[in-house]
């Protein structure tokens, strides 16, 4: 069993930074790709940013320039700082990681999600 606990969302004003944390933990052996996805009321989700592995990245262009994805493997954790915030950066955010688990499984998670709230 594998599972994605998200942090760090709340409510920031316009221009604030946010750092969230997801940190994946159960039977895992190797964790691939990470990445944060968004959901804006109304709207689909959307990617935002994604990480190998070996720590290459790419990032959505409406993020691009302020935004930084990186990750610990040794902590299992992905991070995603936010700075410059605006106000349509208001939406949940949720991790996603390819996974390898111990019995030799391979899929795709997600967390439960963490609300970002940007006031302009």
């Amino acid at each position: 069993q594998v599972q994605l606990v998200e942090s760090g969302g709340g409510l920031v004003q316009a221009g604030g930074s946010l750092r969230l944390s997801c940190l994946a933990s159960g039977n895992i052996f190797v964790i691939n790709a990470m990445a944060w996805y968004r959901q804006a009321p109304g709207k689909q989700r959307e990617l935002v940013a994604t990480i190998s592995s070996g720590g290459t990245t790419n990032y959505a262009d409406s993020v691009k320039g302020r935004t930084t994805i990186s990750r610990d493997n040794a902590k299992n954790t992905v991070y995603l700082q936010m700075n410059s915030l605006k106000p349509e950066d208001t939406a949940v955010y949720y991790c996603n990681a390819d996974i390898l688990t111990r019995l030799m499984t391979r899929g795709n998670y997600w967390g439960q999600g963490t609300q970002v709230i940007v006031s302009s």
